[in-house]
């Protein structure tokens, strides 16, 4: 079967090979792929920039598809399901974090598309708890953004909580900006999104999906903005999404006393220079947010199910998989804002 193989480490070294197809066993499940998104960390494994381990490895890890085999072992899953899946593939299975069900925590954590096999393939293979069923209401397009939005749901839902009537401000309006702003916003906030110049095709898409203002901080006063916005007082809880030094000491100042700050975004360095005055001074809970778990899961899936996240206008490009370079430069020239490989055509 045709696959997307990080073969070595370094910039690039991306091939399409020809690999041989997953084979169940246990509690695993074999997935016919429909779609796969690309997410900034495959363009970082691209670039070098992660030190993925294991290498020669099938890259994807935001995936939907239908059911083909299953393993002797597994109970609820059947040959048809159309499915998506969580990026786990093996924990320890032992620590207190997998006792909690906080996988993403594990030392142990094997995930999808980094250290085992992931879903730029014809085929992917899964854990059967880490599958979910697809409500007819969720298009297998649409379940390709599972992965991202449940990381956006881990943060906005579940390392803090919105309350009815509160202000947020999202950095970043990237995928991920873009889809924490819409629970922020499915969860009674009003939402101010903001970006960059460059950013004008995502901030003019932020304000047509209902964020409530989307700010290009370059042009515009953020600051000003923010406080005619709260009274004076600063946004509630500010979300990251960018990985940028500069965008988050400027946005702390922001910040209401004794509010939620989130880090969803990685920086390109481990050490870094933080306005801690504003921290302190402020009361600020500054608050990390990795990954997702089971749980950010089903939320993922409700708000999917409802409607709430405008899926179809995030998706802008869709490339077939004999075509993933393009679909992978076509990311980093950065027009598209979310871009799907198709590993199977009759599958949509």
């Amino acid at each position: 079967m045709l696959a997307v193989v990080k073969t070595k480490a370094g910039y690039d070294n991306l091939e399409l090979l020809d690999s041989e197809e997953p084979k169940i066993y246990g509690d695993r499940v074999k997935i016919k792929v429909a779609y796969t998104g690309i997410c900034g960390s495959d363009i970082h494994t691209f670039k070098g920039e992660y030190n993925v381990k294991g290498l020669p490895v099938t890259l994807g890890h935001e995936f939907s598809g239908v059911v083909v085999e299953v393993g002797p072992d597994v109970k609820n899953i059947k040959v048809g399901d159309r499915v998506t899946s969580e990026t786990t593939f093996e924990t320890c299975e032992e620590c207190i974090y997998c006792e909690s069900k906080d996988y993403n925590l594990c030392d142990s954590r094997k995930g999808i598309g980094t250290q085992a096999n992931g879903s730029m393939a014809r085929f992917v293979l899964s854990r059967e708890e880490s599958c979910h069923v697809l409500s007819d209401k969720i298009s297998l397009k649409a379940a390709a953004l599972t992965e991202p939005l449940a990381c956006c749901t881990h943060s906005v839902m579940e390392k803090t909580s919105i309350n009815e009537g509160e202000t947020i401000l999202v950095i970043g309006p990237g995928p991920i900006g873009l889809l924490a702003a819409q629970v922020a916003k499915a969860n009674g906030a009003k939402v101010i999104i903001t970006g960059i110049t460059q950013d004008k095709p995502r901030l003019d898409l932020a304000k047509e999906i209902g964020i409530d203002l989307a700010v290009d901080s370059l042009i515009e006063d953020l600051r000003q903005v923010v406080l005619d916005e709260t009274d004076g007082y600063g946004v509630d809880k500010i979300f990251d999404c960018s990985g940028s030094v500069f965008a988050v000491n400027n946005a702390l100042p922001l910040m209401k006393k004794k509010g939620d700050f989130v880090q969803i975004g990685l920086f390109a360095k481990k050490m870094n220079e933080f306005d801690q005055e504003s921290i302190i001074q402020r009361e600020i809970r500054y608050i990390g947010s990795r990954s997702q778990k089971p749980s950010s899961w089903h939320l993922a899936l409700n708000l999917l199910e409802n409607n709430k996240i405008a899926v179809d206008k995030m998706i802008t490009k869709i490339y077939p998989l004999e075509k993933s370079r393009d679909a992978f430069e076509a990311v980093m020239a950065g027009k598209e804002i979310k871009v799907l490989i198709k590993s199977n055509e009759d599958l949509d």
